[in-house]
Formats: structure tokens, C-alpha cells, sequence
């Protein structure tokens, strides 16, 4: 299938994927930083910073951006996770419903232009009531990114952002809401960056934890005396940006009235050079 073909069918599937309906939300409004309520998609583009790393959330998601890719990407990249979390939301309303809800959530980014090298999960399961969240979600990009990169020191910086930050922001506020339920929570990781020839590459990890006790504060949930399933996945995928680019316009018109609900700024500039 050549270029052409390959964006009139992912074009098509954007228009034709089910989704919510925007009316039925009550997930609360969550913006960017200095950026009003109503922004318009120009403005809200305008809060990327192609020469800063930045890091963002996006419904159940939590995107960093390293230095150099453009704004009009980032914005793309969280459009694009946006849209498949919408779809697999609507398509699978069971919560707990961790492997078809992300069969879904791949399937879209699959046909909107995004290569998954690797759809499997690995299981952990913890019995011994010593689980520790944050210290398996660093394991895991550890493996992934490599020991003492500046993509790990960015996901690291990411995460420690995000344990200081107020609880009564309201994208913390729109995360909690969406990753998750009283016992079981479900996550996504990415790491995005340009490659040589202004390809774009996001290395992705992907989380489901179950416990028999409530999970509160999902990214840094500990506990000593509950039973823990985790599971993840960790891959890296590349962009055909030439269907990304082509698709955006088709995305952000089924997003219409939803993204400017589910998309906040982690601020990491206090911890991360301009």
C-alpha cells in the first residue's frame, strides 16, 4: 500500500471509529498552564516549546518530549493517544477489562500510522505485600530506555514532577479519574523524540495493576498487605509522519468539545534546563 493509500484508509477509519459522546463526559476540564479554558487548538499548540523538553498528560496517559521535536508533533503525538484511549474507552466500558481495552487502544494508534514493534505483556504478581509502584514502573524503563540516558533521566524528572504536584490540580484531578478504579488501574508511559530525517520514535510503556485493597495515587502506590498483579508492556514505536500529518485534521474534528477536557501541562521546568 503506497503513501496515498495508506492515509485515505487511516482518514477514513478516524472519521468512522466510535467514541464517546462528549455529552455523557463527566470528566473534569483540564488545561495548560497559562492557557484559558476555551483555547483554541492554535493556542494551545503555542504551549509547546520545540527547544524545551515538556511533558504532558493526556486522558490515562503521560507523554514527555524531548528537546527538538516540533510543537505541531507533540500535539499530534497527544491527539493520537487521545483518540485510542477514546475508542477503546467507549468500545470496552469494563474497567477491569485490562487486555481488550488495550487490544483496542493499539488497534487505533496501528491504523493512524504508528508501528508497534511488540504487542505482548509480561505478568508480575506480587504476593508478598512489598509492592512499590514507582519502583517497578523505573525497573521497567530502565530496560527500556537504558541506565543513565537522558530519556530515563527525563522519565525520572517526569515522575518526581508529578509526586510534588498539588492534588487538587485538575488534570492530576482528570489522570486519577481516568487510570483508573477503586482496586485496579491501568496506565500509559511515553517517551517521545525526532529521529535523524525528522522521523519520530515514542517509546512506550504500558501498565494494568490489580490489588485486593483500593489503589490510590496509582504512580506511587505501595503496599505491604495487599496481593498486587501488575503487568506491562514496553516498546519502542515509530511514526509515519506522513500519516500522522495527514490524519490530524480528521482527529481533532472527532475531538472537537473532548480534548481541551483531558489534556493538562506537567510542569517539569524546575527540574529539567530550558
Amino acid at each position: 500500500m503506497n503513501l496515498a493509500e495508506q492515509i485515505g484508509t487511516a482518514i477514513a477509519y478516524v472519521e468512522n471509529v466510535e467514541l464517546p459522546d462528549p455529552a455523557d463526559s463527566q470528566t473534569l476540564m483540564a488545561v495548560w498552564r497559562g492557557v484559558g479554558r476555551d483555547a483554541d487548538e492554535d493556542t494551545l499548540k503555542k504551549a509547546f516549546d520545540t527547544a524545551r523538553a515538556q511533558a504532558a498528560v493526556a486522558g490515562s496517559e503521560i507523554v514527555s518530549f524531548v528537546e527538538g521535536v516540533p510543537p505541531e508533533r507533540r500535539q499530534a503525538i497527544l491527539n493520537s493517544v487521545l483518540l485510542a484511549q477514546l475508542a477503546a474507552k467507549r468500545r470496552v466500558p469494563d474497567v477491569e477489562n485490562f487486555d481488550e481495552w488495550y487490544e483496542v487502544y493499539f488497534d487505533v494508534l496501528s491504523s493512524i500510522g504508528w508501528v508497534i514493534l511488540d504487542g505482548s505483556f509480561a505478568e508480575y504478581k506480587e504476593s508478598t505485600g512489598n509492592f512499590d509502584a514507582h519502583k517497578a514502573i523505573l525497573k521497567v524503563a530502565t530496560a527500556l530506555l537504558g541506565a543513565g540516558t537522558a530519556g530515563l533521566a527525563l522519565a525520572i524528572t517526569t515522575l518526581e514532577a508529578l509526586q510534588s504536584m498539588n492534588e487538587n490540580d485538575p488534570w492530576i484531578k482528570v489522570f486519577r479519574m481516568e487510570s483508573h478504579s477503586a482496586r485496579t488501574a491501568r496506565f500509559q508511559i511515553g517517551l517521545a523524540s525526532s529521529e535523524k530525517g525528522g522521523e519520530l520514535s515514542v517509546d512506550l510503556m504500558s501498565f494494568s495493576l490489580k490489588a485486593t485493597l483500593d489503589v490510590v495515587q496509582v504512580l506511587f502506590f505501595t503496599s505491604k498487605t495487599s496481593e498486587v498483579t501488575f503487568k506491562h508492556q514496553a516498546a519502542r514505536v515509530t511514526i509515519n509522519t506522513g500519516v500522522l500529518e495527514a490524519t490530524q485534521d480528521a482527529i481533532r474534528a472527532r475531538l472537537t468539545g473532548i480534548a481541551n477536557r483531558y489534556v493538562g501541562e506537567i510542569d517539569i521546568s524546575t527540574t529539567v534546563p530550558a
